[in-house]
């Protein structure tokens, strides 16, 4: 295989001698438990491996993790590939903006976060906005278990949406009629798949980029436009009383997500550092990668290898060739 790609070549020296430096350190790439998140990972560690001759280990945690290993800078954890903003703005708050030890990239694309159902059975049932779960009709319609109420899935443990989704659920009159469940994302994948063979009503937390959009026929529920007014949220680590303190009585605005990197490879290794300042992802790409490596069950670094290859000079813009 050769070592020096098409594109690389008039900086090939220059990358050379960047590429021994980056070999020096191990570089972890965390891997959070979301499906954009393993992608991201995916994309970030071909690239640092295949265009910079770097060493990558792939390091699976939750955000509290992820954000603390950068801060500390020794190595253990260095990229965080899927910074949702503001979802985890409390951490940015923290690392960013105090202690200066955690940087984003300059570009971040467009996400979004809702509550959604599947199609045939909410358009069976008039089902079109949040609030028209909140009464006894939808819970009877929705009962898949018999314990008179309906289910909804607000998100897994660890997420900061599913924190908000809680407070959200509160205050749209949804928890009166539901049984709230937090449990991972592959759990709630299989009762959105068994809801929708059996023709049965269920309703969960949905977001892009996710691979949900290719696999299921699913629609949006309607909420009330952001507000900030109208969006409180304490975190947990800000306030016990977090949950009495927090109002939500509107959806969230639009995400922008970036990748996070602890500063300390701006030492350790520049280039990749470099790279993770001007990485410029889509949502439409981010999507598609989730596709092929959660439904398709394909390998990440593999999907990544062939979108690299088909799409060089984007990748050598990230790199500052």
């Amino acid at each position: 295989m050769k070592l020096v790609k098409t594109g690389l070549l008039a900086g090939a020296l220059s990358l050379a001698t960047a590429a021994s430096t980056v070999a020096q350190d191990l570089v972890r790439v965390a891997e959070p438990n979301w499906a954009s998140g393993r992608a991201m990972a995916a994309l970030i560690s071909t690239v640092i491996e295949d265009r910079l001759g770097g060493q990558v280990e792939i390091v699976p945690g939750g955000n509290a993790v992820i954000f603390a290993g950068m801060d500390r800078g020794k190595g253990e954890i260095d990229v965080h590939p899927d910074v949702w903003m503001p979802n985890q703005e409390n951490f940015t708050k923290e690392y960013v903006d105090q202690n200066g030890t955690v940087a984003l990239s300059d570009h971040g694309y467009t996400g979004f976060s809702a509550f959604c159902a599947p199609r045939e059975f909410a358009e069976k049932h008039g089902i079109k906005s949040v609030f028209d779960l909140a009464t006894p009709e939808a819970a009877a319609a929705m009962d898949r278990d018999g314990d008179g109420m309906g289910e909804i899935w607000l998100g897994a443990p660890g997420w900061t949406s599913t924190n908000q989704n809680k407070v959200k659920a509160r205050d749209y009159g949804i928890s009166n009629f539901f049984e709230e469940i937090v449990a991972e994302e592959e759990v709630a994948t299989a009762s959105i798949s068994d809801a929708i063979a059996k023709g049965e009503g269920f309703v969960f937390y949905c977001y892009a980029p996710h691979y949900n959009w290719f696999v299921f026929d699913m629609v949006q529920l309607e909420e009330p436009p952001y507000d900030p007014a109208k969006y409180t949220m304490v975190n947990p680590n800000e306030d016990p009383e977090w949950f009495e303190k927090s109002s939500i009585t509107v959806g969230a605005q639009d995400k922008s997500i970036h990748v996070g990197y602890s500063k300390s490879l701006e030492t350790r290794a520049p280039m990749v550092a470099e790279f993770l300042k001007n990485i410029a992802m889509d949502v439409d790409t981010v999507n598609e990668f989730t596709n092929e490596i959660v439904v398709k069950q394909r390998d990440g670094q593999e999907v990544a290898r062939e979108w690299i290859a088909a799409n060089s000079d984007r990748v050598d813009g990230w790199l500052g060739l």
